[in-house]
């Protein structure tokens, strides 16, 4: 009876923990969705000129880079509760090579779709965003990180025709938006694919602090230029009839440094993946939220076209999930090859052993008689 209790125990002990990484997984997932909600729904509320009204995207974005630079230094340098990169070492000329060309792409991405909000929709700016997988796979292609494939390519084109029917039953359809949006899109594309390249394959691991830490000044001293020309002068000439509000900036830069967080915890805990499929759901959140609460217009063809595209998505996320359980599995029947190799070369050795521990006695006995 004592073994069968506990075996009971054990198991009730294993379901338990099974129990605590679901609801911990769920609650990471509920954490990235609030923040990432939060922090379009508040980008979208001060840069629409309806709404707060101050239409400046490229100084919203070194507010955020100034704000994330600093809590990250006083993190790394001061307070020293998180180490930087060490093997390798994160040298001047690692620097210039990987993290410079991540930093500039970041800082093109974020002002270009910063400035989306201006012209668009935010429901409209969520079903450009599907086209994500499109840009990765083929920059991921034209980089040799990906290899065509002709079913990639038709569930690509899939996404793409579901987007572009949801762009043509766009009530509130602006080019300028549009372009924007989808070359912040190609941008985050290109980054995150470098990122695998120039980062990834040498060992390099970067958490959202880290990254923060050294990605943040970058994208900040790429931002100036733009900055000084495209918008300062406006600032000035505004500067006596719009102060900014402190509460509204402080609290929008404390949501994107938190959403940077909630992302180290998802993808640490969990899988890019889990962020991906909780992405889906954070887009149809988003697509509700902007028309019953902003009021935005939602199309039958809007909400048709993207069907589409998420069935691409959904489609996609699938594929990749069977790839990394392939991934596993294989990993796995390596690892029982090896340790069968191991204890097969074990047994080996300790027979080598013995016959050399009886060879001196069979030798006595020889002698003897």
């Amino acid at each position: 009876m004592g073994g069968r209790d506990g075996g009971a125990g054990g198991g009730g002990d294993g379901g338990s923990s099974v129990m605590r990484k679901v609801v911990a997984s769920y609650a990471y997932v509920s954490i990235w969705i609030m923040l990432s909600f939060t922090v379009i729904v508040y980008n979208k509320y001060i840069l629409d000129p309806k709404m707060y009204g101050w239409p400046f995207p490229i100084s919203l974005t070194l507010i955020h880079m100034a704000f994330c630079s600093s809590l990250a230094f006083a993190l790394v340098r001061v307070l020293r509760l998180v180490d930087p990169p060490s093997a390798p070492p994160m040298s001047a000329a690692l620097y210039g090579r990987s993290v410079v060309p991540i930093g500039a792409l970041y800082a093109l991405s974020l002002w270009f779709s910063n400035s989306a909000y201006i012209y668009l929709s935010v429901s409209f700016i969520q079903m450009l965003k599907a086209l994500m997988p499109v840009a990765v796979y083929s920059v991921g292609v034209a980089f040799g990180k990906e290899g065509f494939r002709a079913s990639a390519m038709a569930n690509m084109l899939s996404i793409s025709l579901g987007v572009a029917v949801a762009a043509y039953g766009e009530a509130r359809f602006d080019a300028r938006g549009v372009a924007l949006q989808l070359a912040a899109v190609a941008f985050e594309a290109t980054r995150l694919v470098l990122i695998q390249i120039l980062l990834t394959s040498k060992g390099i691991s970067l958490n959202p602090i880290t990254s923060l830490y050294y990605v943040a000044p970058c994208c900040f001293l790429f931002l100036l230029l733009p900055w000084y020309f495209v918008e300062l002068p406006t600032l000035r000439a505004a500067a006596s009839s719009f102060r900014p509000d402190v509460v509204v900036f402080g609290t929008n830069s404390v949501c994107a440094f938190a959403l940077n967080l909630a992302v180290f915890l998802l993808v640490g805990k969990t899988s890019a993946l889990t962020m991906n499929v909780a992405g889906v759901v954070k887009d149809w959140l988003l697509i509700a939220f902007s028309w019953s609460v902003i009021k935005d217009t939602v199309t039958p063809v809007n909400l048709f076209g993207y069907g589409i595209a998420f069935l691409g998505v959904a489609y996609y996320n699938h594929v990749k999930l069977q790839a990394l359980k392939a991934k596993e599995a294989e990993k796995k029947a390596a690892a029982a090859a090896a340790a069968l190799q191991a204890h097969h070369d074990d047994e080996e050795e300790a027979g080598a052993l013995l016959l050399q521990e009886r060879e001196p006695q069979r030798k006595n006995s020889d002698s003897q008689t």
